[in-house]
């Protein structure tokens, strides 16, 4: 009986065994993969190894660790139907996913992670003249992980770190690159020595080591070369007259190579080349030494109205090639004009003997060449009642330039009498009309304390100027009453008038009233407005009004952060991650200033002379720095934060959203015996296999008595 147990015994695991070995396949084991296998069961459906071997195969329930990288243990389990797993799993785990198994109960604390590769090891360049860059090479980064790899920084040290820059490629700073996908960065070599130039190429990242390098080198040769340089790379003339020459523009070309620079042709060319004089010291003739420098001058003289364009070329041996300058500018024909403000006078009623009254012309220059005067006079058989005061007109008035011409009433006889004030020049002959009556009655002396322009600050739409006084005074012996006060002009609704004269009003002898005025724009630009004030003599003022209004500043800050938040991934509790870094940038048209960075959750920021500044912080419009931020995990399981930055602007601020997983080793547990052992649905001692041999043993009992009786009879 004993030897025919055994050979039960050793027929059953030779079987066993050999199942094993069959169902073993050569696939790479893939611990994560059997987790999955293990906490819910086969792809197919079924049930879980958790219901006999507990959450972890880490606490060894019924002996699981036996199968610890060895698949052929749990298919022979199988095959043997221990436990009663030959019922649950047969036919329902390939042998991939056993060995997968297998490898996860060998490794039980597996979490997805990134790993990085970056190939080649080194990138050496081939020997290139100082001063010129080679054709760049390129590393891939591999992740052959099974979580995202994310790229930190991309830089360049190690003592020849100028010689070498990152010249592209997919990897960028802050990309996410997903299990088994892979990018590529770009190195260049430009030597600025002689000699052996070494340097190494890092990338930070979330996987293990933190950062992955490619050693890079070349040789820098001595070979002298020039390299050209110019102060402007176009002159613009503006515009221009035609047939008046312009001003001299001068380029200056500068030598920063280390050889002679020289000229093969310095030529203009384009479409309007031919109004353009060129002069200086450079020519072809003249080498420039290493170092140094020589002139070009432009002069244009145009002969059409219209824009013109034109381009000056300068070819040489310069190791950067040729150097080009863009010529343009516009032409227009010569046009004097010439305006009078106001267009006509009226003194109304005066009395005749008394003092003369005044009002002033202003003349303005709004042409675009200078105007010469031949005559300012008045005209008039009744001129003998007007006469000029001192003016400041001289001989010329420049362009947009003006002056002013009084004008004075002290009539001689009784009724209305009028002339002209004439203005004779080269631009169109101007006239203004000037009225007045005599009279023996007594009469009112309307007199303003100023004829303008008044010219207010540059304000704010929707603000308002400082306000502008101006007198209205009775130098008569009548009361002076005001029939019409209004604004006038271009933008009379940009403009507020105030003040104590007021239409309808009057203003005793010897008395006098104010006018204020201010600019409140209501749009950007050059406003204006003409003040109209006419008494009921007839008398009438005119008060020129401009100024400028300016759009409204955005006082909000504009803030852009790259990325908007992060996932640092899975990390040992205790252990610090890669560091991560966060671009701040200031996307609007005033100076933002960053107060403070606030940080919750296991997440802080890191010191890095490479990064921003400690707060606060101001950018420029345009500007940016990097914020640094690193995670410690100190639980296991999920981790969140965020970074909440705060202006100097109340109400503004921008919150970055973090998050992390922190991971630990599964607490150890004792041994337990629940069922027979290997992957079994029995949580008692039963196992199935004990029926086998029972029945296997009654077998054999019997088989032993029948021959027993065969030999006795």
């Amino acid at each position: 009986m004993t030897g025919l147990l055994s050979r039960v015994f050793r027929l059953r695991w030779t079987a066993v065994l050999l199942v094993g070995v069959m169902g073993q396949g050569a696939n790479a084991a893939d611990a994560l993969n059997g987790k999955s296998l293990y906490l819910n069961g086969p792809v197919g459906g079924g049930a879980s190894c958790t219901t006999c071997h507990g959450a972890s195969p880490a606490n060894n329930v019924n002996n699981i660790q036996a199968a610890a990288n060895q698949p052929s243990v749990i298919q022979s389990a199988i095959a043997a139907n221990k436990g009663g797993m030959g019922g649950l799993y047969n036919g329902k785990f390939s042998a991939a996913e056993l060995a997968d198994l297998a490898a996860f109960i060998d490794n039980p604390s597996v979490v997805a992670a990134p790993a990085a590769s970056l190939a080649p090891a080194s990138l050496a360049f081939s020997g290139t003249t100082i001063g010129q860059t080679a054709a760049p090479l390129a590393a891939t980064l591999s992740n052959t992980g099974n979580a995202v790899l994310n790229i930190g920084t991309i830089s360049i040290g190690g003592a020849a770190a100028g010689d070498f820059s990152v010249a592209g490629g997919t990897c960028a700073n802050g990309l996410a690159v997903a299990a088994g996908a892979s990018c590529t960065v770009q190195a260049s070599f430009k030597p600025t020595a002689a000699g052996a130039r070494a340097a190494s190429l890092t990338i930070t990242h979330n996987a293990t080591g933190g950062s992955s390098s490619v050693a890079l080198s070349g040789t820098g040769n001595a070979t002298p070369q020039a390299t050209i340089a110019l102060s402007a790379a176009s002159v613009n003339f503006g515009t221009l007259l035609t047939g008046t020459p312009s001003l001299v523009s001068t380029i200056t070309v500068s030598n920063s190579g280390t050889a002679a620079l020289n000229f093969t042709s310095i030529a203009l060319g384009g479409a309007n080349a031919g109004i353009i004089t060129q002069g200086g010291s450079c020519a072809i003739a003249a080498p420039v030494a290493a170092g140094g420098n020589c002139t070009v001058t432009l002069q244009a003289l145009p002969v059409a109205a219209g824009a013109f364009t034109a381009s000056l070329t300068l070819a040489s041996n310069a190791s950067n090639g040729n150097a080009t300058v863009g010529v343009s500018g516009v032409a227009a024909t010569p046009a004097p004009a010439l305006t009078a403000t106001p267009s006509a006078i009226a003194f109304g009623s005066q009395t005749i003997g008394a003092a003369a009254v005044a009002q002033t012309v202003t003349l303005a220059n709004t042409g675009n060449v200078v105007i010469s005067f031949s005559k300012i006079g008045l005209s008039a058989a009744s001129a003998a009642s007007f006469s000029l005061g001192a003016s400041d007109c001289g001989a010329t008035l420049a362009v947009g330039a003006s002056c002013a011409v009084p004008v004075r009433f002290a009539p001689t006889a009784e009724g209305a009498v009028s002339a002209a004030l004439a203005v004779s020049s080269n631009a169109t002959a101007l006239q203004v009309g000037v009225t007045g009556t005599g009279t023996k009655q007594a009469t009112a002396t309307p007199v303003l304390s100023e004829t303008g322009p008044i010219v207010f600050a540059d304000t704010q739409v929707g603000s308002s100027a400082a306000a502008h006084t101006t007198t209205l005074s009775n130098s008569g012996n009548a009361s002076l009453a005001i029939s019409t006060l209004t604004l006038g002009g271009n933008q009379p609704g940009d403009f507020v008038l105030g003040g104590s004269c007021v239409a309808g009003g009057t203003v005793a002898p010897g008395a006098s009233c104010t006018l204020t005025t201010a600019l409140k724009p209501i749009a950007a630009g050059a406003r204006s407005a003409d003040l109209l004030l006419v008494t009921d003599s007839g008398a009438q003022f005119h008060l020129a009004l401009s100024g400028n209004g300016v759009a409204v500043v955005i006082t909000t800050p504009s803030l852009t952060i790259a990325p908007q938040s992060f996932d640092f991934g899975a990390v040992a509790i205790g252990a610090t991650a890669p560091t991560r870094r966060f671009t701040l940038t200031n996307s609007g048209s005033a100076a933002v200033t960053l107060a403070s960075a606030a940080y919750t959750g296991p997440f802080a920021a890191v010191a890095d002379s490479t990064g921003c500044a400690a707060f606060p912080v101001t950018l420029a419009p345009g500007a940016s720095c990097d914020l640094v931020v690193s995670y410690t995990p100190v639980n296991a399981g999920s981790n969140s934060g965020s970074v909440a930055i705060q202006s100097s602007v109340a109400g503004s601020s921008w919150t970055i959203a973090l998050s992390g997983q922190g991971t630990a080793a599964a607490a150890g547990a004792a041994p337990s015996n629940r069922g027979g052992g290997g992957c079994s649905a029995s949580d008692d001692v039963n196992d199935p296999m004990m029926v086998f041999l029972v029945i296997a043993a009654a077998i054999a009992i019997g088989w032993r008595r029948r021959q027993s009786k065969r030999v006795g009879g």
